[in-house]
């Protein structure tokens, strides 16, 4: 179900960066993207600090992206991201995802916390991730400007399961 992502998965990856009912809820304005740029980025797509994995079905093909970011050896911590086609919202697919890297975050990785921020008013995806375990920490007000408006932003985390 992840795999590190590959060339192939480029095109796919630009339906939803390409989708303003999806990207709307992100900062980087994944509209301009480019599949040169998305070709580059699946190229470095994985280090010690940054791991892109891409979401597939039984037939491989490409479902969404899920990530563990600024992974942090000296405090074992690391920000978790998903961006998923439409196809799957709903499904279980993401969920199913999202529950395989936290295993890989504690368990493989050995981290001891993961964490992500999401607008405040993006109620799914809220509603997403608390069902993943994670819990609000807090929301910082105004924090970033998307379009010349400022938005707030919910700040979630999880700590590793073996430690509770």
């Amino acid at each position: 179900m992840l795999r590190r992502l590959e060339e192939k998965d480029a095109a796919l990856m630009l339906e939803w960066m390409h989708d303003e009912t999806v990207n709307c809820w992100f900062r980087y304005p994944f509209a301009n993207m480019t599949l040169e740029k998305a070709i580059i980025f699946i190229k470095y797509s994985f280090d010690e600090e940054n791991q892109h994995f891409a979401i597939t079905d039984g037939n491989d093909e490409y479902l969404g992206t899920i990530s563990l970011k600024h992974i942090s050896e000296k405090d074992h911590n690391a920000e978790f991201v998903i961006a998923a086609r439409k196809k799957i919202w709903d499904t279980g697919w993401a969920e199913r995802a999202a529950t395989e890297m936290i295993r890989y975050a504690f368990r493989d990785l050995g981290l001891h916390r993961i964490y992500l921020k999401v607008l405040a008013d993006h109620v799914d995806a809220r509603k997403f991730y608390e069902n993943c375990g994670f819990d609000l920490e807090g929301e910082f007000r105004d924090a970033i400007r998307i379009k010349d408006k400022y938005r707030s932003m919910a700040w979630y985390a999880m700590l590793n399961w073996k430690e509770k």
